[in-house]
């Protein structure tokens, strides 16, 4: 398995996003399931395992702390907190923090956490508090690395002033490239790695969901998004099909040309991509071999530019929370 630099942290080039398998795109997994898939994962070469106390909620935490015990020296986990509170809501406040830590360690079934991010940037807490909390944890090594996730560039650099800002967890695919303007640069420029969550547009990229697909809105966040209407699905289509016309060119999955892609923007980028099956996660993998030239790339941007992708990536809701 290659590798890559999330600023200081090594970790395997392609992690694995474990909140479908607890909540997010469909009903959860059986817990025995769950951890004979996270297994396999690592027995494939992945080391970095990406989940929330949101997930579930803290059912995907205590899932993933049953699944990694085994060999938890040889993995790292990355987790969120401030998305949820017992009052409702964003919460950052440091106490909060501090609290959610030691319940996020018990249900990891570790004493550190190797990168801890803000899920959601709380507008009543000052980024230079959360970032001087984290510092304090990491300093009593509950915490080795700090993250922030879906912030903007103005935060990042004010965070990162306080306390080095390890990696960045903003969404980012083939179809949602907000985060080139301003974050990307950002990151590069401070030695900030870039972890994009929704690196296969929430399923789309994949090639398995048409405008016939449906989505249980008890269990399936896409059934409130945007791009997942009947009419914007079919109207984003022409995205899926020149993806699997240049993995057809390659010999390879279309699963396989939108990871490549986002692995060939900058060397700093670790898509996690949600492996809730056996056989998502050998596909997945063989994304990190997969060459695309100066020439690809070029042809790939040819043909987005002449593609208008319909809908916003998320609802109002979720896009409020983000800056």
């Amino acid at each position: 398995m290659q590798t890559r630099q999330l600023g200081t942290l090594e970790v395997s080039a392609l992690g694995m996003g474990c909140m479908n398998l607890s909540f997010g795109t469909g009903k959860a997994v059986d817990v025995n399931d769950g951890i004979k898939i996270i297994r396999s994962g690592f027995e494939q070469g992945i080391t970095f395992f990406d989940t929330a106390e949101a997930y579930g909620p803290f059912t995907n935490e205590e899932l993933l702390g049953k699944a990694l015990k085994p060999f938890r020296k040889e993995v790292i986990i990355a987790t969120k907190f401030g998305m949820i509170s017992e009052e409702g809501g964003l919460n950052s406040r440091p106490e909060h923090i501090k609290k959610v830590v030691e319940a996020s360690l018990k249900r990891l079934q570790t004493d550190y956490i190797d990168l801890l991010y803000q899920h959601r940037v709380d507008p009543n807490v000052p980024i230079e508090d959360v970032a001087g909390t984290v510092k304090d944890l990491i300093t009593q090594g509950k915490v080795k690395h700090f993250g922030l996730s879906e912030a903007n560039a103005k935060t990042i650099a004010k965070a990162h002033a306080v306390q080095a800002v390890t990696a960045v967890q903003n969404q980012y695919s083939i179809w949602t490239r907000e985060p080139e303007k301003e974050v990307l640069p950002l990151c590069e420029k401070l030695n900030i790695g870039f972890v994009p969550w929704g690196p296969l547009g929430t399923g789309f990229l994949t090639g398995a969901i048409t405008e016939n697909s449906t989505f249980d809105a008890a269990t399936d966040l896409r059934a409130v998004f945007p791009r997942f209407t009947k009419e914007n699905i079919k109207a984003n289509m022409p995205l899926v099909e020149m993806l699997a016309d240049v993995a057809q060119q390659k010999n390879v999955s279309t699963v396989q040309i939108a990871l490549a892609w986002l692995m060939a923007q900058k060397p700093f980028v670790v898509p996690i991509s949600g492996m809730d099956k056996m056989e998502y996660i050998t596909d997945n993998i063989k994304s990190i071999n997969v060459e695309l030239t100066a020439d690809d790339l070029k042809e790939i941007e040819n043909r987005l530019a002449i593609i208008e992708i319909k809908g916003d990536r998320l609802n109002k809701e979720l896009l409020d929370l983000s800056e």
